[in-house]
């Protein structure tokens, strides 16, 4: 539902572009590399000049196959490219080699875990259309600045021409701006645990149209589809979507018409403005690319393919949940990245409480590895070692706060945390005789501070466990010197 009048309700569709992860182009052997100077990587058939021939990149098939899959798609033994027809400046053919009514896959779904400010946390699936493949366009720089007309000139560079896109086009199921971001994280955290893109935003290999749309309540017809073009964070999408939906049911209770239209999201005023009006398929002169032949992918290879395909995200969630006894928030924050899953996996195969790990790695480790952007691959301190200083804790050998002190140094260095105990001597005291002679001399010490708390401060007990943790250097065992220390403050 949406807004003060809750007959509204939100009709949202993503249509997500992810660059594929190839070296290189589509339908070229020219670099995909991000970064380099402007029209670097060209050449004639990216150019579209007359005599070149595109041929279809095996990788870029691979990986399109592969993601399809992993969106629970359908993926089809015979389909084509087609010529879609517009006329833009960064697209030098004039037309873009795209798939239209036969895509490569059709017909997936995708669950999300959705945490509403407010709400519960739930499932919920999202239907997806269809997946296709295309070639990328170039890229506009607009350049130079007037105060009244804005750029002075625009320049283009081609380096993105012709790198290889995966379109992903959902259902029409997302209601809420959370859901639509929600959706779009999950289709990058999918794409990258397959290792077919790197999901970047910030360069532009995962970007977001969204199309939204309001009716009267879940059985009215749906309304006039408004696009949002090219998100480029998950934020982003949710204030867009909560915006535009706000502005649609505005306009529909004064009476104004919502028009048909593509809109941009201004993220300096957090608004969205019309760009211009929205363009139909048949405005694109679609046809059969002649020059490509028809894609045929066997049910061998299909099932070869099915077999290289990871755990994905949602499984390991409900198996971190179900088989390990994590939170809901544990298992989603230590699956979001597949290095962080894969580094938790070792350290509990190593022999650590899969909860104590949880509360490490997603902790003061995962803020030493983005801190220091490092990857859990080549972090010094190794899955084993870490199970080792958890179980060193768990069996009552240090406490947590000595091992926080030791992290540091295992972290830039590795080694065993328990070596570097027994080195240092920084093994927890747990002899009973030995904590209750502490606690007698430091009674006998602070003697007002026993009366008091025997005439009823007993908030002074924080008093008392602070200075047995500092004469000690906090080697006493906790639930021990507890213990030991109530009883004698009873007395």
């Amino acid at each position: 539902m949406a807004g003060a009048n809750t007959n509204w309700e939100a009709v949202i569709g993503l249509e997500t572009h992810v660059q594929l992860g190839t070296a290189s182009k589509i339908f070229t052997s020219a670099s995909t590399a991000f970064g380099d100077d402007p029209n670097s990587h060209i050449d004639p058939v990216v150019c579209g000049l007359p005599g070149t021939l595109p041929v279809l990149n095996q990788s870029v098939l691979e990986y399109a196959v592969k993601a399809s899959l992993a969106l629970n798609l359908n993926v089809a033994e015979h389909s084509k490219f087609d010529r879609k027809q517009y006329f833009y400046p960064d697209l030098p053919k004039n037309y873009q080699i795209s798939q239209y009514d036969e895509p490569i896959a059709e017909d997936g779904w995708i669950e999300v875990e959705v945490a509403e400010k407010g709400k519960e946390t739930y499932l919920k699936r999202i239907g997806i259309e269809r997946l296709h493949m295309e070639e990328d366009a170039g890229k506009l720089v607009h350049a130079g600045s007037d105060r009244l007309a804005g750029s002075t000139h625009s320049l283009v560079d081609y380096n993105r021409a012709g790198v290889a896109l995966a379109e992903i086009v959902s259902k029409p199921d997302l209601r809420t701006g959370r859901e639509a971001a929600e959706y779009a994280s999950e289709i990058r955290r999918i794409v990258r645990y397959l290792g077919v893109s790197d999901g970047n935003m910030q360069e532009g290999s995962l970007r977001c149209d969204v199309n939204i749309s309001v009716r009267r309540g879940p059985d009215a017809p749906f309304g006039t589809k408004v696009e949002i073009k090219n998100m480029n964070s998950f934020s982003a999408i949710q204030r867009a979507c909560e915006y535009e939906i706000q502005r649609q049911i505005k306009a529909y209770e004064a009476g104004e018409p919502v028009v048909q239209e593509t809109r941009l999201w201004d993220e300096g005023r957090q608004l969205t403005k019309s760009m211009r009006s929205k363009e139909g398929a048949s405005d694109y002169r679609y046809f059969p690319d002649p020059d490509l032949g028809p894609i045929e992918v066997s049910p061998t290879q299909r099932e070869a393919w099915r077999a290289e395909l990871p755990e994905l995200p949602a499984a390991k969630r409900h198996r971190y949940a179900e088989d390990l006894g994590l939170s809901q928030y544990d298992a989603r924050v230590l699956t979001d990245e597949r290095p962080m899953a894969e580094y938790f996996e070792a350290v509990v195969a190593a022999g650590a409480d899969p909860k104590a790990a949880a509360n490490w790695i997603s902790g003061d480790i995962a803020a030493h590895v983005n801190a220091n952007r490092l990857s859990y691959a080549t972090l010094p301190l190794r899955a084993d070692q870490l199970a080792e200083m958890i179980q060193l804790i768990e069996g009552g050998t240090i406490s947590g706060k000595i091992a926080k002190e030791i992290l540091p140094e295992l972290l830039e260095q590795g080694g065993s945390a328990k070596a570097i105990v027994a080195a240092r001597g920084l093994g927890m005291i747990s002899d009973p005789a030995a904590i209750a002679t502490i606690v007698d001399a430091l009674l006998a010490a602070h003697p007002d501070e026993v009366a008091a708390f025997r005439g009823g401060k007993t908030k002074l007990h924080g008093f008392f466990v602070g200075q047995l943790m500092k004469q000690t250097g906090g080697k006493a065992d906790p639930k021990l010197a507890n213990q030991i220390l109530n009883q004698k403050l009873q007395g």
